[in-house]
This record gives structure tokens, sequence and C-alpha cells, in this order.
């Protein structure tokens, strides 16, 4: 064998691995069995397993369950892991066995590992156990849904932080934009006049009722059931194991943290985690949109609406020069369906557990990990390089509204709507405003108050037309 490599022996015999590793013999099998994707774990679910086992060893200390030494080495190591100092260590591909045995057993191995050397031991000799010392009172099918808990409770604050901060740049835009009168537009077509701060401030408030979701549906994430170990029973586990725990782990995490009041129910649904990634797909949805309508609202400039221009941040094509395209909005696009896809995988898999336990928690947890730091990202980018830097074309926006006919909606009180329509079919087919057909025709006699034969005067007609930006402002006009 080479000095590169150390043997270790599991119930399933000899294997061979880096003499330098921190992880062992399970961990190595996991290497070997799942060469997938070449993906490693998210940084969160290292973290919230390092913290599950730093709580795990010092309750079990407590309750005498474990030696002095033993423990302050565990605790250290786990205390490593949770600063990110043992990263390079956890090798395991997502798509690996079910429920999360090998990412468990990586964090296992690489603890007792590194317990071992704090004790003055070395790789491999296991002074420190990974079984029955660094999982003592605990099996994967409670460690890995409180790890994915902790897990996306762990970013949560920096998830609401890029929304909130989204949300405020499209509150700023809607001040901004609030004077400057357009054509509202339902079906793609003309519909009546709407301010440009109307239509951003309903951009604003929409994120920021995608935020109170995803607040509601974490809080569900709160609820732990870790000392159910196999299968909810609580086997091999103190009796106080579960409450201290919870306890421990909000004192170590300074999440505010429930017990769960079945753990049975805890290890079988994924239902809390599809909660929160469903309102993630949620904003999601609300991204695509705001991106679709910030690429239609800036499309031409000569050829397109142009009523918003976007900040050029790039050349937009390797042919046609001067091109400078929405790119900003299409990685929003393209961040938001994977996002989409992610739940869905969530879905699915949540859908998946059978009697006691999900099996499909690793894949679980690296979507709902992805779907953070996408939208985190995403979001940030989406804000900083493209929402800050929109600037209003007020000129194109009124220059549309003028050829509008669908604001003759706001003679109907006066002549109805069946007039306002053969107005409007007019306007169109003569390429004149409703202004010039409704007060050439007034004046000429032809336009009459609804249910009345009495004439519409002209001065009707312009006080109806003559400040669009009162038709924005509800009301019956005229």
């Amino acid at each position: 064998m080479s000095e590169t490599m150390r043997v270790e022996t599991d119930s399933l015999g000899e294997i061979h691995l880096p003499a330098d590793a921190l992880y062992g013999a399970q961990t190595q099998r996991a290497i070997e069995n799942f060469p997938i994707s070449g993906l490693r774990p998210w940084r969160a679910f290292i973290w919230s397993m390092g913290m599950i086992k730093r709580a795990a060893v010092e309750v079990n200390h407590d309750l005498g369950l474990i030696d002095n030494a033993r423990a302050e080495a565990i605790a250290t190591a786990a205390s490593e892991i949770v600063d990110g100092k043992w990263n390079d260590q956890f090798v395991v591909d997502p798509f690996q066995a079910g429920a999360g045995t090998s990412h468990n057993m990586n964090v296992n191995e690489v603890i007792a590992n590194r317990a071992t050397q704090i004790m003055g031991g070395e790789l491999g000799e296991y002074r420190v156990h990974p079984n029955d010392h660094v999982n003592l009172a605990q099996s994967t099918n409670d460690t890995i849904p409180t790890a994915i808990r902790l897990g996306c409770l762990w970013r949560l604050d920096e998830l609401m932080g890029v929304v909130e901060g989204l949300a405020h740049a499209l509150g700023e835009k809607a001040l901004e934009f609030n004077d400057i009168v357009k054509s509202g537009r339902t079906h793609l077509q003309d519909a009546v006049p709407i301010r440009l701060g109307q239509e951003f401030g309903a951009y604003a408030r929409a994120v920021e009722r995608d935020a109170e979701r995803v607040l509601r549906s974490a809080e569900g994430l709160r609820r732990l059931g870790i000392g159910g170990t196999a299968a909810g029973t609580g086997l091999n586990a103190h009796p106080e194991y579960h409450s201290r725990m919870v306890k421990r782990l909000e004192e170590l995490t300074g999440f505010d943290l429930s017990e769960s009041d079945d753990l049975f129910e805890s290890m079988q649904s994924m239902a809390d985690m599809a909660d929160f990634s469903a309102s993630l797909r949620t904003f999601a949805i609300t991204l695509t949109r705001i991106a679709n309508d910030f690429r239609l609202l800036s499309s031409g400039p000569t050829s397109g609406l142009d009523e918003i221009r976007l900040p050029a941040v790039q050349p937009g094509s390797s042919i046609m020069p001067g091109k400078v395209n929405p790119v900003i909005a299409e990685m929003l696009n393209m961040a938001m369906f994977h996002v989409m896809g992610c739940d869905t995988t969530v879905a699915l898999a949540s859908q998946s557990g059978q009697l006691e336990l999900n099996v499909m928690m690793p894949v679980i947890a690296h979507n709902l990990f992805e779907m953070m730091q996408v939208v985190i990202g995403s979001v940030r980018i989406f804000t900083e390089r493209c929402v800050r830097g929109v600037r209003a074309n007020q000129t194109k926006a009124e220059g549309w509204l003028m050829k509008n006919a669908i604001v003759v909606t706001a003679l109907n009180p006066l002549i109805g709507y069946a007039a306002g329509a053969s107005l409007a079919k007019e306007a169109v087919d003569q390429d004149e405003s409703i202004l010039q057909v409704a007060t050439r025709k007034a004046a000429a006699g032809e336009l009459h108050h609804r249910d009345e034969d009495r004439p519409v005067t002209q001065e009707e007609v312009e006080s109806a037309l003559s400040d669009l930006k009162r038709l924005t402002e509800g009301g019956i006009i005229g």
C-alpha cells in the first residue's frame, strides 16, 4: 500500500483511503459508490451538522453519558467544523444513500478523527469513535431533518435582507416615477392610464407580500424533532435529551426554536421543508413576472415600448454593434426558473417518504440550500445592478398614452359604453386621439349624454380628457 493511503475497517471489511483524510471508511465507500454530480454539500449543511454534534456531546456530557476528555475533544472538533475549518473534508455527493447516512457519517468520522488528534492519537486510531461517541443518542433519521431546518434558518436573515432591499429599491422608484402618466396595458393591449410609479409600487408591494410568506413558512422550520433517533421513539437517547437539545441549540445558534410535539411526525414528514420551499417558489414566480415586465417595458429602444431604460452593464451582441440587452433581468429569469425546478424536486421528494422515514432527505437538503443561494445572489445583483439604475423615459411613455384610444373609458359616464366603443374605433382608424375625435363630434352635436338626448359639450369632453393623470386616481370622471 502507498504511504499516501491508510486502511480502515468497517462492518463490510477493509477499505483504503487517503492517509491524511479526516473522514473514514464509510465516507470513502460513499465516494466510491456515488461519483454522480461532482457536487459537495452546501456550507449550510456542514455548519448545521457541526452545530448538532457539538450540542449533542455537551448535552450527553451533562447527562453523564460521556467522559470529560472525549466530550471536550468532540466539542472542539465540532466547533472547528462550525467555523468552517474543515470544509474540504466533506466530500459526499448530494445524490447519495437514502436519508443522508453518508453525510451524517462523513461528519461523524471527521469529528472522530479530529477529536482523536486533539487527544494525541493518529488518524484512523479512533480514540473517539464516530458511532459510539460522536453519534451518541443520535440517528441519521433525526439529525438530518434537524440539520435541514437549522441550515435554512442560518441564512434566513441574509435572505430576508436581500428581499427587503429589493422591495425598498422598487419603492424608491415608485416615488421617483409617481408623476409619469402612461398607458396601462391588459392582455398586452392598450388600457386605461396608469402612473409608472403605480406600476413600480405594485412590484414593491408584491415583493413585500412574498417576504411575509417566506417568514411565515420559516416558522415551521423552528420545530425540531432531534431526539427521535431511528424511528421517533427516542430509543438509545436519555429521556431529557430532546428538550435539552432544543434548549442547547437555541443557545448555540441564537435562533428561536421549539420542541416537536410529535417526534414521529417530525421524522416522517417533510411538510415544513416543502412549505418553506413553496414560499421561495412563489417569490420566484413574482420575480419572473417583474423581470419579464422590465424586459418588455425597456424593449426597443426604437421599435419597442422603451418606457424605461435599464442600466447598460455589458455589450449585448457579438455581431450587432451598439446593441445593449436587459441581461440582469434575463439572469433573474434563469435563476428563478432554476429555483422553481428545485422546488419541484423538493415537492416530489417530500411526498416520497414511506412509513417512519423520508429517505429522500439529502436531495431535499441540497435543493433547499441551493434555492437560498441562488435567490440571495440573483436578487442582490438584480437590485444593485438593475433596479437602482432604472430610468424612466417620460417622453416615450406620454407619447404612447396620447395615442391610446382606451382613454375613452373616461367618457363612459357621459356617453355610455357603446358610443365610447364607436369613438375608439374611429380614433384608431383615423390615427387620431380620442380628444380630437370626441371634441370634433361634440362640436358637430353628434355626441349625446347617456340615457338622454342632451348633447355633450366640447367643454365636458375637454374636462374629462384634458388631465389624464386624474384618470389614474379613481372615481367617476365627468
